[in-house]
């Protein structure tokens, strides 16, 4: 078998085994090809991890950075409390039309807030804004601005908060130093923050499966 096809099995039987066949994740991964987004949302099995690291995480208020169609957004939101709140920001407003009505559909309309914009834009808005620290931070958006997008979340951070950055591998692009694309130089700089930082635990981890090769990173904030 070949190595992406098995992978893509490998994803598959997981998801049959322990993520249950769901209406509104289904329909908003229709909806999003239905409107021409690019397949790039998280995989099944990922969404979930999402949120049970959410529920570990006891997550009140979650920062998402890139919203895409939403897919992520509902998974995240399902962490949250009756009271819960979560923030996402999309840059293309076509992408957050696609995403408010996947996630009204879902039934967290009422607990998602969209921002639509350059989301270092909408991040400065929120600290105006005098924005209440987050439990959980999603960054999930253009890579050449990760450095940027982890300042604002451990701005944004309290002690117990978690960060999570995803597509931190690129294939194993992320070993090359000179690569000349602007997403591995912004995955690789990641790296560079998150070992700089004294205030987060962190560790990365590569991941195979229907998505290819990549990893996510996650950080603590201890301090």
């Amino acid at each position: 078998m070949k190595t992406q096809a098995l992978w893509t099995a490998v994803d598959d039987y997981i998801a049959d085994a322990l993520v249950p066949p769901d209406a509104a994740l289904d329909s908003a991964l229709a909806a999003s090809a239905a409107a021409g987004l690019p397949d790039i949302a998280v995989a099944p099995n990922q969404g979930k991890l999402l949120m049970i690291l959410a529920r570990l995480a006891g997550a009140r208020r979650i920062l998402e950075i890139g919203t895409l169609g939403g897919y992520s957004t509902i998974w995240l939101a399902r962490a949250l409390p009756a009271d819960g709140r979560l923030v996402t920001l999309e840059y293309a407003p076509a992408h957050a039309a696609v995403a408010r009505a996947n996630i009204a559909a879902a039934g967290f309309g009422a607990h998602v807030d969209i921002r639509v914009g350059p989301a270092l834009d909408s991040l400065a808005a929120l600290r105006d804004e005098g924005a209440a620290p987050f439990d959980l931070v999603f960054i999930d958006a253009d890579k050449p601005n990760n450095p940027r997008y982890l300042d604002w979340a451990l701005r944004f951070a309290r002690v117990g908060t978690l960060i999570v950055a995803d597509n931190v591998v690129r294939e194993g692009k992320v070993l090359e130093a000179g690569h000349a694309d602007p997403r591995v130089q912004g995955v690789r700089a990641s790296y560079d923050w998150f070992a700089g930082q004294p205030r987060v635990c962190a560790t990365a981890v590569q991941t195979v499966g229907a998505k290819g090769h990549d990893g996510f990173a996650i950080g603590l904030v201890t301090a």
